[in-house]
């Protein structure tokens, strides 16, 4: 999709499955089932979708799902097989791993970060070797120390060859990354969990990856269980669903299997999310 001097183009990294329960905690299984179906262990169907934003010459990769270096428990865990479809999506783009600029990481779980590394004679090298990496101060300090209830989705070992490589960028709270790109902490779902917003010619697209990680959770009380502070990731989306609906914008899901890009619009008492293809 093209917006001002700004193209985005979506891709699906890899698939994968979550608890259904875990994804939409307060809400109860009769309601959520009738949006995505869970199969006969209670998992539900999920994408790692990634986006590349262009804007002069400049290539920004939204996060980098689960990659191809996930250990037997992170497969177990997310029902992953490990096999990343990213260099695929990126050349169906015309794109190299290399021309990726600045990789812009929402949060530091491994369904957000795993892609960002890749396996070279039995260790870990960043993947997008000319790219800088962006994250939350906040974020990295947690997840280079997880405690006993995100050990399951931060891995540090892997994490640590980011800032070895001296490209790590680490950001404290809302600062802009490119004319007309800015990073928007967010909280949350993390402590330090951050949203990206571009705006050209009139138009802004957002993503606010694990705070509305699919079409279905625009709704408020939707809000994953995993979410440690999960009345702020309620506040955050009130605030951002009268911004969407408020002139010419777009938001892009990070998990969604059928919705990449959307627009928001009400109708009745009801908002909801319209796809752009």
């Amino acid at each position: 999709m093209r917006f001002g001097q700004f193209e985005i183009i979506p891709f699906v990294e890899q698939a994968f499955k979550l608890d259904g329960g875990s994804m939409f905690g307060v809400v109860p299984k009769k309601i959520w089932g009738r949006l995505l179906p869970s199969d006969e262990n209670n998992l539900i169907p999920m994408d790692t979708n990634l986006f590349v934003l262009k804007s002069g010459g400049k290539n920004i990769l939204y996060d980098t799902g689960l990659g191809d270096c996930l250990t037997k428990n992170e497969m177990k865990i997310y029902a992953a097989g490990g096999k990343t479809n990213m260099g695929a999506g990126l050349k169906k783009i015309g794109l190299m791993p290399d021309d990726i600029d600045i990789v812009f990481l929402s949060h530091l779980h491994t369904d957000h970060s795993g892609g960002a590394v890749k396996r070279d004679d039995n260790r870990y090298l960043p993947r997008f070797g000319k790219a800088k990496y962006f994250v939350q101060e906040i974020e990295w300090n947690d997840a280079i120390n997880p405690n006993e209830r995100t050990s399951a989705v931060y891995n540090p070992e892997r994490l640590k060859v980011l800032e070895e490589s001296g490209r790590l960028e680490l950001l404290n709270g809302d600062c802009e990354i490119m004319p007309g790109v800015r990073a928007v902490k967010t909280g949350g779902h993390t402590p330090g969990h951050q949203a990206i917003e571009a705006v050209s010619d009139g138009m802004t697209v957002v993503y606010y990856a694990d705070i509305v990680p699919s079409s279905h959770h625009i709704r408020i009380p939707y809000v994953a269980a995993v979410d440690l502070d999960p009345l702020e990731t309620m506040e955050v989306k009130k605030k951002l669903v009268e911004y969407l609906l408020e002139g010419n914008k777009a938001i892009v899901f990070d998990h969604d299997i059928d919705i990449k890009i959307g627009r928001l619009t009400r109708e009745e008492m009801r908002v909801v999310v319209n796809k752009i293809e």
